[in-house]
């Protein structure tokens, strides 16, 4: 699909992630070996940082500060795009097809 582009903010909707907010990080209009349906590889975040105060103390903090990211393969049938759109043009190769046979 032409507007499931590099960079398109998305919602995905069904599944583990289920209304986590994700980018398209690289579009597969064809499919692949693979995987032989429509699908996109998408970056997002699983766990945002929590509210720190001082009071806290330092582990709590750190704790508390973490940022949980994730890196899935979704069919085009579980991504709703948004009308937003971040700047990725240099991330394009970074992450493949190939990052998730292990």
């Amino acid at each position: 699909m032409k507007f499931l582009k590099v960079g398109r903010v998305a919602i995905i909707s069904r599944g583990r992630y289920a209304g986590k907010k994700v980018v398209i990080v690289q579009p597969q209009d064809n499919g692949s070996k693979k995987h032989p349906f429509p699908h996109a590889i998408v970056a997002g975040i699983d766990r945002y940082p929590l509210h720190v105060t001082r009071r806290m103390s330092k582990g709590r903090q750190t704790k508390r500060s973490k940022v949980k990211p994730f890196i899935k393969v979704v069919n085009y049938n579980h991504i709703m795009p948004t009308r937003y759109t971040l700047e990725l043009e240099g991330l394009k190769g970074v992450v493949t097809n190939d990052t998730f046979t292990e």
